[in-house]
Parts: C-alpha cells; structure tokens; sequence
C-alpha cells in the first residue's frame, strides 16, 4: 500500500527557533532516499519554506500557502498557483478599504514573480514587525494606493494584528465571497493571523491533488494549529504534535512527542521499520 506522509513546518516539523534539527533533516533525507513518500503543508510561501527546508532533498510536490501554491523543491520554483477571479479581488478591495491599509498585506504575482505589496504608513504592530523581518526581502513592496495595493494576479491576502481586531473581520469575510478563510494565532508571537486565500486553496485540497498525482492509497499527517484541521479531515491518520493545540490533539488519532524532541522523526523512522518487517514477514520463503 503506497502511503503519502504531509507534515506542517511551523511548530510541528520546526523547532520553536524556527530550524530544523540535525536529527530530523537526517531522518528524513534517509526515508526518502528508501523510498518513503513524504512533503510538507505550510502556510509560508515557498521561498521561505525553501530557506528553511533546502537541506531535504522532498522529491515530491511540497504545499505552500496553505494550499495555494504547489512547487518543486529540487527544481525550486512554482509549478501549481491557484488566484483570485477579477470579482473576487474587486469584492476583496470594498470590503476590505480601511481595514486593511494598517494591518495587512497583498500576495500578487508580476509576470512570474511574486510581490507582497502592503500600504505605507503608520501599520500595526504585527505588521510592522513582519515588515521590519523582511527589511532585505526584495519581495516586499511598499505602495501609496489600493488600486496598487491589489494590482497583478492576486493570489492571497493577509492581516496581521490582535485577536480583538482582526475577529470582526474574520466574521465579516469568512462566507461573505468565494474564497477560503484562515484565522489563527502566530506560532511564534502573540499576533494574530487572518489569511484569505482564493476558494479550494486549502492543505487538505492540495493533499488530495498530490495524493491523487502521485497514485497513493492512504495520507498520513502531521500538525500542530487551526490550519491543519483540514487536512486532518481528509487523512486515514492523523498525528497532533505535544505541543499542538487542544482543538488539533481532539482530532488526532494520536499525539506525539513535540516539535522539540523531533517528533515527526521519530514517528516517521518506526514506521519505516514496522513496515519493512512487515514486508519481510510477508515475503515467501
């Protein structure tokens, strides 16, 4: 039975210092050059998944955007970008004027290439201090207006603020328009997170499609936040980290150790040895 492993970055595979450890990027390259099946669902996009990851050879499609984007880590590039419609991102505009100018940004792409365009300004404090870390990404773009603030193939928005702000606006757009919604509490701060993406860009939907593509029977995953529940939905196993939330361990058909003690490794390494003696006890003798 040819089985699919996904696991989330932040908080599940990751550790709190937002690195991979020695330990679990060893694992994980080893099960891979055996011929285990394994890619991550992140909500970063691929260049900063890419940053984080580059070490593993995944040699299948990785999920970024929370299932916006589909890329090939060998290769590094995109290769699957889901967008908005023209209506969509007019609906967006409307909506979303006054609201978004302090506290949030616009992933577009010009021909190709991927822009964060945010307003200049006085910003929240989330999205000041996502701004202030991304000072030397060349990605970021700073403009005066909204039209400019939505221009190219828009393919997800983000707000970053608190919890308090950014809960109305959660309601407001959550079934207001054709699109997927996202709302949760940053890993690693006490910002919260409002991520719009254009409609079916959810991990569990680019699950399937990799699941679907590479022929597998069963998907096996891994998590720790709000944004992996719906690939936990859509998984014959699915595994909370010890450090997860209390609404993904309920969900979980088990928990494991945390992303501090490379829990994905762990489970992922004796389950390549269950199943190869398996394989063994079943091979005629």
């Amino acid at each position: 039975m040819k089985t699919l492993y996904v696991t989330d970055l932040d908080g599940t595979l990751m550790r709190n210092d937002k690195t991979l450890s020695d330990r679990t990027i060893r694992t994980i390259n080893s099960l891979i050059d055996q011929g285990m099946i394994i890619t991550y669902a992140t909500a970063r996009s691929f260049h900063s998944a890419w940053e984080i990851t580059r070490d593993i050879h995944f040699s299948v499609p990785v999920i970024t955007r929370n299932g916006t984007v589909l890329a090939d880590q060998i290769q590094k590039r995109e290769t699957d970008i889901s967008r908005f419609g023209d209506g969509d991102v007019n609906q967006l505009r409307q909506m979303l004027s006054g609201i978004i100018e302090p506290m949030g940004f616009v992933t577009a792409y010009f021909d190709g290439h991927m822009t964060k365009s945010y307003r200049q300004g006085e910003l929240s404090i989330g999205l000041q201090k996502y701004v202030d870390d991304h000072s030397n990404d060349k990605r970021m773009r700073p403009v005066t207006g909204d039209i400019d603030l939505f221009a190219g193939i828009v393919t997800y928005v983000t707000l970053i603020a608190e919890k308090e702000e950014l809960q109305p606006i959660y309601e407001k757009v959550r079934n207001a328009g054709n699109w997927e919604c996202v709302f949760q509490k940053d890993t690693y701060g006490e910002e919260y997170w409002l991520e719009i993406c254009p409609c079916g860009a959810t991990k569990a939907k680019a699950v399937l499609r990799c699941k679907e593509r590479l022929g597998c029977d069963r998907v096996v995953v891994f998590g720790d936040s709000v944004n992996d529940l719906s690939m936990f939905a859509v998984a014959d196993e699915a595994y909370a980290v010890a450090n997860g939330i209390d609404e993904v361990k309920e969900k979980a058909t088990r928990i494991i150790d945390s992303n501090e003690e490379d829990g994905v490794a762990k489970f992922l390494m004796k389950e390549w040895k269950n199943l190869s003696l398996q394989t063994v006890s079943n091979t005629p003798q």
